[in-house]
């Protein structure tokens, strides 16, 4: 049986695939490679994987907010557990094309519910985010912290995504994970983030837009810390025993943090890769942005307890793999 990992040409989704694959395990992949990044990546991305684990890997191009594509296209193909980190990322882009998140992450999580419930899934692990604490004014992150006051649409979806599993654990009594990521970085990352932002603009001499003057605090996870914590969710389904889970559900519903447990100046961040790139950054400070907060950190105790969560890289380790791979990536000396 197969693990279904959806937006498998994403950057988590590439991280958390080829650890799948790795372990032995036979993975589906679907993505729409959509045109919010640049597509080239998300075909790199694919291309590595299927280069690596030709045997194990199937890829799908298709739009999973689109159920009745998404049925034809996994018919007859045994899938026993999903991943599913496919979403419309991105705070800023909510503010402009809202619709996308709505397609996605509301009507696209319905359908992947939909798909777990039909094929009687042993464990569904999504992604949810940081952003549903929204401006908190107290970190670390508490999963029990309120998160009725999202400050940015992509907020509203996520945490619609966590209250619609809830209802189909209720009814159904379908095992699922939720893990709340904390602003994830590393090799084959976005370029809407900001360590990508910064490093481009570093390297090629370019402003640094640094926003609220800088004054933003993130818990920057590396990514094979994230994926360590995904798989070790896959492994361990909540039981369906009437006892309380992490988040708060009394069905088989469990929500985790997963972040480094560790709060990061952004000034920090990049002196830091001004450090590994060898060339100071030009600063152009910016106001806040709407949608964004100006700290998160995670709360990482139940994610420890339960699934043995423990983050190893450090950002002063993280950001010289990333700065190296980026250079790699786009052949810099």
């Amino acid at each position: 049986m197969a693990v279904l990992v959806t937006g498998a040409a994403g950057f988590i989704g590439h991280h958390a695939t080829r650890a799948l694959l790795a372990r032995g395990e036979e993975v589906v992949g679907i993505d729409n490679l959509n045109s919010y990044y640049d597509v080239r990546l998300k075909q790199r991305r694919v291309a590595e994987l299927e280069r690596d684990y030709r045997a194990a890997f199937s890829f799908k191009r298709l739009d999973f907010s689109n159920g009745c594509v998404l049925k034809q296209a996994l018919d007859g193909m045994p899938i026993d557990r999903i991943v599913h980190l496919g979403a419309q990322a991105g705070v800023r882009y909510s503010l402009k094309n809202p619709a996308a998140y709505i397609r996605s992450n509301v009507a696209g999580h319905i359908n992947i519910l939909e798909l777990a419930r039909a094929r009687s899934v042993r464990h569904l692990v999504y992604a949810s985010s940081s952003s549903v604490y929204g401006a908190t004014k107290t970190t670390p992150s508490q999963i029990d912290d309120r998160t009725d006051r999202p400050c940015s649409l992509y907020a509203a979806t996520k945490r619609a995504g966590e209250l619609m599993s809830e209802s189909y654990a209720s009814l159904y009594h379908l095992p699922m994970t939720g893990l709340r990521f904390f602003t994830v970085y590393g090799p084959w990352g976005r370029p809407d983030m900001a360590m990508w932002l910064f490093t481009d603009a570093i390297l090629r001499g370019r402003p640094l837009k640094l926003f609220n003057a800088g004054q933003m605090r993130r818990d920057f996870t590396y990514v094979d810390d994230i994926v360590s914590g995904l798989v070790q969710s896959l492994d361990r389904p909540p039981h369906d025993d009437g006892s309380l889970k992490s988040g708060g559900s009394l069905c088989p519903h469990a929500i985790y943090n997963l972040g480094n447990h560790a709060s990061e100046d952004l000034i920090d961040v990049v002196h830091l890769i001004e450090d590994a790139v060898g060339r100071k950054a030009r600063l152009c400070e910016k106001p806040m942005q709407a949608g964004d907060v100006p700290e998160t950190c995670a709360d990482i105790t139940a994610s420890s307890r339960d699934l043995g969560f423990e983050p190893r890289t450090r950002i002063s380790q993280g950001i010289p793999l990333f700065v190296d791979w980026f250079k790699t990536y786009h052949g810099v000396a």
